[in-house]
């Protein structure tokens, strides 16, 4: 998670949060405090791994891709903090502005409590 709440996940999670957005629920992201990183200005700033061309050019020993074919294969993409509705960390759920929130919480403050229910 970088500073400004922008986060990386697996390949999938961006266009799980555009769909939520288009239809309008909330898209919210289990992180533990830890994968913070305060240093990491935004998500541009975050390394992307990239995997091997094979694992999309092949399905078992059967080429499927025309040979030549330029392949991008990350292991991660970027979630834009605009489209994320809250954070939830061990230390509580963090709002926007992230900057605000991710730092506080980082740095040991206060965050919005889970909500609690009486289950008895």
């Amino acid at each position: 998670v970088a500073a400004n709440g922008d986060v990386a996940n697996k390949v999938g999670t961006y266009s799980l949060a555009v769909l939520a957005r288009y239809h309008g629920v909330p898209f919210y992201v289990a992180a533990p405090l830890s994968t913070v990183d305060l240093r990491t200005a935004s998500g541009a700033d975050i390394p992307i791994e990239h995997r091997r061309p094979e694992e999309v050019l092949f399905v078992g020993s059967c080429r499927v891709a025309p040979e030549g074919v330029e392949v991008a294969n990350p292991a991660f993409d970027v979630t834009p903090a605009g489209l994320i509705t809250a954070i939830v960390t061990d230390a509580g759920v963090l709002r926007p502005p992230y900057a605000e929130s991710l730092a506080l919480a980082v740095r040991g403050g206060e965050s919005t409590p889970c909500p609690t229910t009486d289950r008895r």
